[in-house]
């Protein structure tokens, strides 16, 4: 699965790959595959990613348009 939104959040927020990667304690490379979908992004760095960009986890995974937290 690629995670079309962790990729398009990340460049809203004007961040690198390598400062996403700093705040999830990672290697750049790492977050990379993450967002290209080659590595499963895991639960926690989600729940991170999600609290970060302040929007639900549901956005966050594309299982709802709507960015807000309810």
């Amino acid at each position: 699965m690629r995670w079309q939104r962790i990729e398009d959040l990340r460049i809203d927020h004007d961040l690198t790959q390598q400062q996403v990667a700093d705040i999830l304690h990672c290697p750049r490379e790492v977050y990379r595959r993450y967002e290209k979908g080659i590595r499963e992004l895991p639960l926690s760095y989600a729940i991170i990613l999600a609290k970060y960009y302040k929007v639900s986890l549901d956005y966050l995974t594309g299982l709802s348009d709507e960015k807000g937290l309810k």
